[in-house]
């Protein structure tokens, strides 16, 4: 009997979904090295191997569930707001401190030209090895950092320079002494002011946008997200440990929460989805940078024809919408949807999502235990 041959391993960068892939990599990188060391003419085999790569690759990026785009958001590879600053920022000058208590690695500033637009950059620094990730606390900002970008932001006002945000958080640090100092206000405070700052304003989800630490920053005339970016009030694992106690239930969860662009964008929550290369940012990062640079660049020049009055209505405007739950609701979950989902006849559909709202979400029932 044939020996049946194992799998090849999955890389240390790769998510679990991303097998196929890395099996057919790992092949393709196996042929170029043999190709280098023989003289048999192997292009045919390297030609069909590179063809079989991106077609897989097409076909599971194509079909990701809100789960796999979490996880790729997550992505050790992808890009970072470091990353796109020294890829997109001329003339960088980072500012540091909130003028109060310190300077909070978690949260960037400072000011650059991205396309010719002259700006202030505010964005979440998560850090690419340990050493970094722990000064950054993974990318969760304590109250210092919310004020950092809120002081930079009045000044940016100030000299009249557009604000660009790039939120990548699984939301703001947590510990006691972030509360101590006023964790909540900080956050409050930013959401405040930030609807009244008189410079357009472009937001732009990179990677994970956790609850009030993404909304800290989060306020803006355009608000974007990248293909598989997410952004919601909760994480899907705190989500179902909230539910049900356990973190098992966090690819229901991702599902239930409806935290991916796709669905944001049908729900009236952002403005655009930014597309990624076949495969993930982390799989092009330079063509999944350029594509971004010029997003900010198309939004700051459409910003800029707008009166400063007429900006500032359409913000609060925009922001005012998203408080009309039902109607967004109504446009995820038509009647006809829910009256099935539900098993009730549609004429009974909100009678009965008064009683059980998280019907109304499509939220898994608990698990079973035994």
């Amino acid at each position: 009997m044939a020996k049946k041959k194992k799998s090849a391993p999955v890389g240390p960068s790769a998510l679990p979904f991303e097998r196929p892939i890395e099996d057919v990599r790992s092949r393709l990188h196996e042929l170029e090295s043999l190709a280098q060391k023989t003289t048999h003419d192997l292009s045919e085999e390297l030609a069909f191997y590179r063809q079989r790569l991106e077609r897989l690759t097409q076909e599971i990026y194509a079909d990701l569930s809100p789960w796999n785009r979490v996880q790729v958001a997550r992505h050790p590879n992808r890009p970072l707001t470091s990353d796109y600053i020294q890829h997109l920022c001329q003339d960088w000058v980072e500012l540091h401190g909130d003028g109060v208590f310190g300077d909070d690695q978690a949260m960037v500033t400072g000011f650059a030209t991205i396309r010719g637009h002259k700006l202030l950059l505010v964005g979440h620094r998560k850090g690419r090895d340990t050493k970094d990730r722990l000064a950054c606390n993974f990318g969760s900002a304590h109250p210092e950092g919310y004020r950092k970008a809120l002081r930079k932001m009045r000044l940016a006002e100030h000299l009249g320079l557009p604000i660009v945000c790039l939120v990548n958080t699984p939301g703001a640090y947590p510990g006691v002494a972030a509360e101590e100092r006023g964790q909540a206000r900080a956050i409050a405070e930013n959401i405040y002011e930030m609807f009244g700052l008189k410079v357009p304003i472009v937001v732009l989800v990179i990677g994970e946008g956790g609850s009030g630490g993404a909304l800290g920053i989060g306020v803006g005339d355009r608000v974007g997200m990248m293909e598989n970016a997410w952004y919601s009030v909760i994480s899907p694992e705190g989500c179902a440990s909230i539910l049900w106690r356990s973190a098992e239930g966090k690819e229901a969860a991702a599902d239930a929460l409806h935290l991916t662009a796709p669905d944001l964008l049908k729900l009236g929550i952002i403005d655009k989805v930014v597309a990624e290369p076949v495969g993930g940012a982390h799989n092009q990062a330079e063509a999944a940078m350029e594509e971004v640079g010029q997003q900010i660049a198309n939004w700051l020049d459409e910003l800029a024809k707008i009166p400063l009055q007429e900006l500032l209505r359409q913000r609060q405007e925009k922001f005012r919408r998203m408080a009309m739950a039902e109607e967004s609701l109504q446009a995820l979950f038509p009647p006809q949807t829910r009256a099935a989902e539900s098993g009730t006849d549609p004429a009974e559909v909100d009678s009965v999502l008064e009683v059980d709202p998280a019907r109304k979400l499509g939220l898994p029932k608990k698990p079973e235990t035994h």
